[in-house]
C-alpha cells in the first residue's frame, strides 16, 4: 500500500474518530440531562411544558410524613385483627419493639412495595419476628375489613419464608377515629381522593415504617420503599432499650392514582423517556466500543502495509 493508500485509510479513522467523539459527547449530555428528566414529572406532579405546574399539586403539600420522635401513640385504640376479633393497640407492645407501616391492603400502587421492601430488608435482619419484635400494619381504610387483612397477612408471612413466625405478625383493620388518631400520633399525613370508578377508596400518602419503642414511643422513622436491614436492626436494637433516634431526611415517595385533569399519566412518561435515555446509553457505548475495536484493528494493518511492501 502507498502513501496514499496510507493517507485516506488514516482520513477515514480521524473520521470514524470525529464520529465517536460526537457520540461520547452526545452520551456526556444525555447522561447530565436524565436526572433532570426524571425529576420532570417524579411523582406526577407537573405537566411537561406547563411552567404553572411546576411545583407540588395542592394535595401533595397535605401528604407529608412528620417525624414526631418520642410521640406516645394512642395504646387504647380499638382495632380488629385479621381474624375480626377485637384488639386494642396497646395489645401488641409491653415487651418487643414494634415495627409499624400504614398502608391500606387494596392500594394497586405503593402500598405493595412498601411492604415488599420491608420484608426483604427484614430477611437480613438477624432478628426473629415475634420472638426479638412485632410487625403491626394497619389499614388507612375504615372500609377494609379482617377477610383483606387475613390475605394480605398470610401473603406476606409466606413471602417471608418463615412460617414460624406469623405470630409476630399483625394486620389490623379499625374504625376511623382510631385510625385517625393512630395517623396523628405518627405523623402519617394522607387524604382520601374520589375513586374513578366509585367503589375503590383511594388514598394519597407517603411511603415510610416507623420503629416503635416497647411502650409504645416513636423512635426512628424510614423512609421510601427499600429499607437498610443494617439501619433496620440498629433501630430495632435502639428501640429495644428504650432509645428514640434522630430525624432522618424527608425523602418522600408518594403514592396516588392520577386524575386526567392532573395529568395522570406524567409518572408514566418519565419513566418511559427515562428508558429511553438508558438505551440510548448502551447503543451508544456499544457504538463506540466497536469503533475503537475497528480503529485500532485498521491502524495496525496500515502500519504492517508499508512494511511488507518495502520488503517485496
Amino acid at each position: 500500500m502507498g502513501r496514499a493508500g496510507v493517507g485516506m485509510g488514516l482520513e477515514r479513522i480521524s473520521c470514524r474518530s470525529t464520529i465517536v467523539g460526537f457520540a461520547l459527547a452526545a452520551m456526556l449530555l444525555l447522561a447530565a440531562a436524565t436526572p433532570g428528566l426524571a425529576q420532570v414529572s417524579s411523582y406526577g406532579d407537573k405537566s411537561m411544558g406547563d411552567p404553572a405546574q411546576d411545583h407540588l399539586p395542592d394535595i401533595l403539600n397535605r401528604v407529608k410524613i412528620t417525624q414526631r420522635l418520642g410521640q406516645q401513640l394512642p395504646l387504647d385504640a380499638p382495632f380488629r385483627d385479621a381474624t375480626g376479633k377485637a384488639v386494642k393497640l396497646g395489645d401488641y407492645f409491653g415487651k418487643h419493639p414494634v415495627i409499624l407501616s400504614l398502608v391500606y391492603y387494596q392500594c394497586q400502587i405503593l402500598c405493595s412495595e412498601d411492604l415488599n421492601g420491608l420484608v426483604g430488608a427484614l430477611e437480613m435482619v438477624n432478628l426473629t419476628p415475634g420472638k426479638d419484635f412485632e410487625i403491626v400494619v394497619v389499614s388507612i381504610d375504615p372500609a377494609e375489613g379482617p377477610a383483606v387483612a387475613l390475605a394480605k397477612q398470610a401473603m406476606y408471612v409466606k413471602r417471608y419464608g418463615r412460617t414460624e413466625t406469623a405470630g409476630g405478625w399483625h394486620f389490623l383493620t379499625g374504625d376511623q377515629p382510631a385510625i385517625t388518631a393512630l395517623a396523628q400520633a405518627v405523623g402519617f399525613g394522607y387524604v382520601r381522593l374520589p375513586s374513578p370508578d366509585g367503589k375503590m377508596a383511594q388514598f394519597a400518602h407517603a411511603s415510610s415504617i416507623e420503629v416503635v419503642t416497647p411502650e409504645g414511643r416513636m423512635a426512628q422513622y424510614y423512609m421510601g420503599v427499600e429499607y437498610s436491614p443494617k439501619d433496620l436492626m440498629l433501630g430495632l436494637v435502639e428501640a429495644s432499650h428504650h432509645t428514640i433516634g434522630t430525624p432522618v431526611d424527608n425523602i418522600m415517595t408518594y403514592c396516588y392514582r392520577y386524575d386526567p385533569k392532573l395529568n395522570r399519566h406524567s409518572l408514566i412518561v418519565a419513566r418511559i423517556v427515562q428508558m429511553g435515555c438508558l438505551l440510548t446509553f448502551l447503543s451508544l457505548g456499544s457504538f463506540m466500543v466497536v469503533s475503537f475495536r475497528r480503529d485500532i484493528k485498521q491502524a495496525a494493518e496500515l502500519k504492517a502495509g508499508p512494511t511488507r511492501t518495502g520488503k517485496g
